[in-house]
Order: structure tokens, then sequence, then C-alpha cells
């Protein structure tokens, strides 16, 4: 384990490739069976209820049924989710071909809304526990297994296909930081 100012990260981070391949997974990430969404940070709940109408235009008909029926989260204080479609899709998830998509940050990288997606997304693979202070550790599922060839086969690290999002995270001075330890680690497995 590596700690970073007050984070700490598994150090299998460091070491691990990875790029997502959209053409392999079909969005897997956003689709995973069992009913519970997107972990959600309690202030996230706010960019939500300010930002979900501008995305409804995006999102198919039976998405915006389980919205108008449910609501878009679940949960309480320290432990909300996105809600799912059919114990599956997360409600926020439109479709390109059979490509699951996030409608938030289409609005967002068209300039409708200033907020991207929950940050436990953007950061995905990586997770964060948290307590006293965040835990962050690679979380592998069988659905990013196209992810793993790919970063290896155009040598892209985990750490560099994920900068913005730690960045948002962490900041940049914690993400150097954080980088440095990570090419330390590489060059010496070299």
């Amino acid at each position: 384990m590596y700690k970073i100012g007050s984070v700490e990260v598994e150090e299998e981070i460091a070491q691990e490739c990875f790029a997502c391949d959209l053409n392999q997974c079909k969005g897997g990430c956003c689709t995973l069976p069992g009913g519970r969404g997107a972990p959600l940070m309690d202030e996230e709940i706010l960019e939500i209820e300010k930002w979900h109408s501008r995305i409804l235009q995006f999102l198919p008909e039976e998405h915006r049924e389980v919205i108008k029926q449910i609501g878009t989260f679940e949960g309480s204080p320290g432990n909300y989710a996105t809600v799912c479609v059919g114990q599956k899709a997360c409600v926020f998830v439109y479709y390109e071909g059979d490509i699951a998509r996030c409608a938030f940050e289409k609005a967002y990288l068209e300039g409708i809304i200033a907020w991207r997606k929950p940050i436990s997304c953007h950061l995905f693979p990586i997770r964060v526990r948290r307590g006293n202070v965040d835990y962050l550790y690679y979380e592998r599922i069988s659905e990013c297994a196209a992810g793993r060839k790919l970063g290896i086969s155009s040598n892209i690290y985990l750490v560099n296909f994920l900068k913005d999002a730690l960045i948002r995270k962490y900041g940049k001075e914690w993400y150097n930081n954080f980088l440095s330890v990570c090419k330390d680690v590489t060059k010496s497995k070299s």
C-alpha cells in the first residue's frame, strides 16, 4: 500500500495496465446485474437533482419512466447509489447501438451541463473505500477483461488512463505525487 497525502492506495493500481475498450465491453460497468447502481457521494445528490432534467432527452423511454416512478437515486446519507432499471442498467444509461453510455457525460461533453458524472463512475475501475481516510483499490471485474488487454497492448497504465478522474477527485499536486510513486514502481519492475 502507498500513502499519498491522506489517501491510501492499493499497490496494484500503480502497476496495472488498462484502457476501456467499449467496442468489446459494451459499457458493461454501467449495466452490472445486481440492482444497485453507481455509488454516490452525499454532495453528488445535489448535482443529480440540479442536472437530471437536462439529460432526460438522451435517455430511453423506459429509463425516463423509472425516474418518474422511483426517482434517480436510492439509499441514505453515506450510502447513496443511482437507481437501476431492471436490476441492471443505471437509470442514467443511454445506448449508442449496443454500447451503454452515461447521459450525464454526454451532456457535459456537449456543454449542456457543468457536471461530468458521479466520481465513482469517472474513477472506475478504481473504487474508493471511505473511512477515516480514502482507500483506493482496483476492482477487477470480468466485464473489463478487454480493457486490461487493450491497456497491455497499448502500454497504457491505469493511473494514466484515469488521470482526469484522479485530478478531479484529489487535485493535480496529489496526482503528480502519485504519478512519481507509480513511475518509481514501474521502473523498479523493469
